[in-house]
């Protein structure tokens, strides 16, 4: 009976059994492995360190170092010393190369130093979990953040050879005072290169980062110089210094060579700064979505370009700019000496117009980088310096009239709107050449008419000015009455088409370029015809005739070619002159940020001898 009750029994549980095993098998099955489960939550197959990223000029020379908190230039683990390496694994981690990540006896060993030398000199984690702890973590002492620490020097045993985990070590660590990794440490505190370093600087540098802030030194040079020679004293203990060696190391003298972060013409970098932006966004397809009418796709695309340009200057390149320092420096000293220390303001833009280079720009007379930059920012009403873009050119390109043609200078009215030349005469009929030379009104005005406003305004529209609406579509604007106007940039730029009919936006920046010398970033800018050689050929005469004859007599100087036009507000609020010589067209403004009568310079003609000396300099 027992026998039969068991079979029975055994019957009923087999297939409870074998349903167990077919669940436990699904189960088991849609389970992740725990290696899964890491690269899930903890994924690093790489990791980009932040890196400087360098701005220079035209001659290769740093004229800005862009970084975010600290410095970093990244370096390649044969480019860095074997000694430094060896260095830190005495004195860190002794057994990096066996380990996979956590050394039990390398714990026990920094709690027995640090008891004998009364003061912390390991802290027991391996190479790896400070290697954790500086890319992904934070050095809050919490338990969590040790458990995390352990995990993610786990992953990276498992994602990265030894050789990668000791070079983004050496490239990643604090070394106090704003340097992380030993290269910028190098260039800070000695203003060399890691491989141009002694065995004594480099230990003394591998002194530091154990406690940067007790080791800072600057601060604590005499408890940095000590550890050094501690550090030294172990490396002959392991075997790794030979004695007479660690003798003749500990006796060297180690002096600071302080290099200072590189900012330099800052009107010039902060232009660059707002130029690449665009430049990414041009490259990037995302011109169009930020100058969209909805406010919400033109946020998004602004928050995508801003974490772009980011991440490509967290990427170590280097921006390349046309920037020429002596003219740029000259440009500074002309604006500062001419307009003196009063509450009188300036802008100056040089282009080099064959190239279409933007080689100077001058933001203030004493700007400060990031602050309002009246080159590119200030839109100013042109006065007179429109004419040549909007009333001559137009007129000469529409009708094909010579320049000796006759213009009444007249009284003018239409619609009670009744502007007077500038000296309040009436001139009777000129030539055009002696109206654009003398800047009257009413012959610009007739000029405008004749040609259409709707036509005039077609030609203006070649140059892009920003701010230029319908709303300016009338007849004041012939003689430079406009809503806003245009900054100092715009209308230099516009200017360049008079060097040979063509138009094409000046560019600071020429290329950029990362840490291969890959070109990354560059322009790709087409130009386009706007003047006709035979209307470039009589503007150019216009021009020329300005600074002999006419308004900008003060200007002239003896050169292949000068020519250009002033350009003066009501009550005299805005002075302006814009040019070209042989191969660069400069435009010069002048006046006050809240606008006001400059009548008490008026006479000297600053803009003029501004312009005269920046172009002197420039075609030298």
């Amino acid at each position: 009976m027992r026998t039969y009750l068991g079979y029975i029994t055994i019957f009923l549980l087999v297939p409870v059994l074998i349903l167990f095993i077919f669940l436990s098998y699904q189960e088991w099955s849609s389970a992740q492995s725990p290696y899964h489960v890491l690269d899930d939550r903890i994924p690093i197959d790489s990791i980009e360190l932040a890196q400087t990223s360098y701005m220079t000029a035209a001659n290769g020379k740093v004229i800005s170092e862009i970084s975010d908190v600290g410095k970093r230039t990244y370096l390649k683990l044969e480019d860095i010393p074997l000694f430094l390496e060896n260095l830190f694994i005495v004195s860190e981690d002794q057994k990096f190369y066996e380990h996979g990540g956590v050394d039990l006896s390398g714990i026990s060993r920094a709690l027995l130093i640090n008891s004998q030398n009364d003061t912390i000199e390991q802290g027991g984690s391996t190479i790896t979990q400070q290697l954790a702890r500086n890319v992904f973590l934070t050095h809050d002492r919490t338990y969590n953040r040790k458990l995390s620490e352990l995990l993610y020097a786990y992953q990276l045993e498992r994602k990265k050879s030894k050789s990668e985990i000791m070079e983004l070590y050496l490239n990643a660590i604090y070394f106090s005072n704003g340097a992380y990794g030993i290269e910028a440490a190098s260039q800070f505190y000695f203003s060399k290169s890691t491989r141009e370093l002694s065995k004594a600087e480099l230990a003394f540098l591998a002194a530091i980062p154990n406690n940067p802030e007790h080791y800072n030194p600057l601060k604590h040079f005499d408890a940095t110089k000590k550890r050094q020679e501690r550090l030294l004293k172990q490396m002959a203990a392991e075997g790794d210094l030979e004695q007479m060696e660690y003798e003749r190391l500990i006796k060297s003298s180690v002096r600071l060579n302080l290099s200072t972060s590189i900012e330099l013409y800052p009107d010039y970098v902060t232009y660059v700064h707002q130029e690449l932006k665009t430049l990414v966004a041009s490259s990037e397809g995302l011109s169009k979505p930020l100058q969209s009418p909805d406010e919400a796709v033109r946020q998004k695309a602004e928050a995508e370009l801003n974490k772009k340009v980011e991440k490509l200057l967290h990427s170590g390149v280097t921006i390349h700019t046309a920037l020429d320092t002596n003219l740029q420096t000259q440009s500074k000293t002309a604006l500062q000496s001419q307009i003196g220390d009063n509450d009188i303001e300036g802008a100056i833009v040089v282009i080099q117009h064959h190239t279409h280079e933007l080689v100077s720009l001058i933001g203030g007379k004493d700007y400060k980088i990031n602050s309002f930059n009246r080159s590119y920012q200030s839109y100013r009403q042109p006065g007179s310096a429109i004419k040549p873009l909007l009333d001559y050119a137009p007129y000469l390109e529409e009708t094909g009239a010579s320049i000796n043609q006759l213009v009444s200078g007249g009284s003018y009215c239409s619609n009670s709107y009744c502007p007077k030349n500038y000296s309040g005469d009436s001139y009777g009929m000129v030539t055009l050449k002696n109206a654009f030379a003398q800047s009257y009104n009413t012959p610009a005005i007739r000029l405008f008419e004749k040609t259409g406003i709707k036509k005039s305004f077609q030609y203006l529209d070649a140059f892009n000015f920003k701010k230029i609406t319908m709303k300016d579509h009338h007849i004041s604007s012939a003689i430079g009455g406009f809503e806003y106007g245009m900054s100092p940039l715009e209308l230099t730029n516009a200017y360049t088409s008079f060097n040979d009919g063509n138009y094409q936006p000046a560019r600071a920046i020429t290329d950029v370029t990362d840490k291969e010398g890959k070109i990354l970033y560059s322009w790709r800018d087409k130009s386009k015809v706007v003047w006709s050689k035979s209307t470039v050929s009589k503007m150019r005469k216009l021009l020329h005739e300005v600074t002999i004859t006419g308004t900008g007599r003060k200007a002239f100087f003896p050169t292949e070619y000068a020519g250009g036009k002033t350009g003066t507000t009501n009550d005299v609020k805005d002075m302006w002159f814009v040019g070209l010589t042989a191969n660069y067209t400069t435009g010069v403004w002048i006046g006050k940020d809240k606008p006001a009568s400059l009548q008490s310079v008026y006479s000297r003609s600053p803009h003029l001898l501004i312009w005269k000396d920046i172009s002197q300099t420039a075609e030298q």
